[in-house]
């Protein structure tokens, strides 16, 4: 009797692990990334990435537990069980779909540059930026359109794109190129009163939209998500938290940096 105790009492707390890994979502995201994922004044990741993700639990009915780590290592981490997804912003690209799986986009980003204002730098395209120092985050695909259509520029690599916008904003740096969105953030902000937009944005040319990655065996949490995805734009949840950050629609798809720069 014992014996079979004990083997109830096993498979109880294995059911109960088991449920409760089932009513948690651990969500990786960066915090840099603002207005999609950033630190409050309290410490409190906060952003569209996050609002979004939140909606997605509520309609999953599982519980979101945030878990953030820096961009560089972000899908080792999530590979490593850090957590269950990846939703911070990250493109979907088919070099990384070797290494994970992604849900249907929620959004389409493009990269566009900045520089300050009267620079002089005409529409941005690779002739105008010739001899030119260009500063973005590195490990995006910003680093390389950069590498590949702007050969004659000096690019400038930094850890986090706030780095960029300090050397931007002191003149350390001739203009910054990473996300339309981010940047147009930090343009509405007091920092960034001494620059404007110059060119057109654009998509890297394997952007296939942004996503929220999970491990490639994960394909129950997938559907999951996808099915929940669906279901906050069609009852218009996915709107009201897209209008709270943009007054334009982001699902529009950009030009490829190809039919731009080429």
């Amino acid at each position: 009797m014992k014996l079979t105790k004990l083997i109830a009492t096993i498979a109880a707390a294995t059911f109960a692990t088991g449920a409760m890994a089932q009513d948690t979502v651990r969500m990786g995201t960066e915090g840099y990334y603002p207005p999609f994922n950033f630190f409050d004044s309290a410490g409190q990741v906060k952003g569209f990435d996050i609002d979004i993700g939140n909606a997605l639990c509520a309609e999953m009915k599982v519980t979101c537990e945030w878990v953030t780590t820096d961009w560089d290592g972000i899908i080792p981490a999530l590979n490593a069980n850090k957590f269950d997804t990846i939703i911070a912003s990250m493109s979907i690209t088919d070099e990384r779909l070797k290494v994970v799986s992604f849900t249907d986009p929620y959004y389409f980003n493009a990269a566009r540059f900045i520089a300050a204002k009267d620079a002089g730098l005409g529409n941005a395209l690779p002739s105008d930026m010739a001899g030119k120092i260009i500063g973005t985050q590195e490990s995006t695909l910003e680093v390389e359109v950069l590498q590949q259509y702007f050969p004659d520029s000096e690019i400038k690599l930094y850890p986090k794109l706030d780095d960029a916008l300090l050397d931007l904003e002191s003149g350390r740096v001739d203009a910054a190129y990473a996300s339309q969105f981010v940047l147009g953030a930090w343009l509405a902000k007091d920092d960034g009163a001494c620059c404007e937009f110059i060119g057109e944005a654009a998509r890297s040319d394997g952007n296939k939209g942004t996503g929220i990655a999970v491990r490639q065996s994960d394909t129950e949490l997938l559907s999951n998500l996808n099915k929940a995805l669906a279901a906050i734009v069609a009852n218009g949840t996915y709107d009201e938290i897209r209008g709270q950050y943009f007054d334009f629609d982001i699902m529009t798809t950009p030009k490829t940096a190809t039919e731009l720069y080429k």
